[in-house]
């Protein structure tokens, strides 16, 4: 994604970089740095997950994030509009993920997709029946959501409110209250509760 060699001398010193560990501890970060830092301490695990959602794997995540990050500093550091920067943060990560995405799977297109299936310790087999059941009858629902729907998914489970995820994902918000209502009424017809 980038060179850590082509970093700028401003990137925060707190971002993970090779560049963090040869910055001078005695130099106290500035106001902007350590909002940035901030902000990616709040928001890294749930970019990840929603990068994952989107079929990223963990190495590419992680690059797509410092790039995120990298690229918030810049558009700080440059006097940018800041309204809603979770939602801006987002927006980013999920432009650059369907880029990385795309990058994947052209570099890999006999890839197989699989479910990386955990396995639940239930305490009966009639109950691990019963949970494997619930969990593909739920994949399938997943699997069967149109992919703009999965995204309003993702993101509304990361926490992002209807007017981020409209934001975000450059819809209406008439379009997310939409899917989202139409999502969860097929996992509730399909959890059957």
């Amino acid at each position: 994604m980038f060179d850590d060699e082509a970093l700028p001398a401003a990137v925060p010193a707190s971002l993970p970089s090779a560049h963090a560990n040869a910055r001078s501890d005695s130099k106290k970060p500035s106001p902007l740095e350590e909002e940035v830092v901030r902000l990616f301490d709040q928001l890294q695990d749930r970019l990840l997950r929603y990068l994952f959602s989107l079929g990223l794997p963990a190495s590419d995540g992680e690059e797509v994030i410092q790039e995120v990050f990298l690229a918030l500093f810049l558009h700080l550091q440059r006097g940018k509009p800041r309204h809603n920067l979770r939602a801006w943060v987002f927006q980013v990560a999920h432009n650059l993920a369907l880029k990385q995405r795309n990058t994947n799977l052209r570099n890999r297109p006999n890839q197989v997709d699989c479910e990386g299936a955990l396995v639940d310790q239930a305490p009966n087999p009639e109950d691990q029946v019963a949970w494997n059941e619930r969990r593909r009858r739920l994949w399938n629902v997943w699997q069967a959501l149109p992919e703009q729907d999965r995204r309003c998914l993702s993101l509304r489970a990361e926490g992002l409110t209807y007017r981020d995820i409209a934001q975000v994902l450059d819809v209406s918000l008439g379009a997310v209250s939409l899917s989202l209502a139409r999502s969860l009424a097929r996992f509730t017809r399909a959890d059957g509760r």
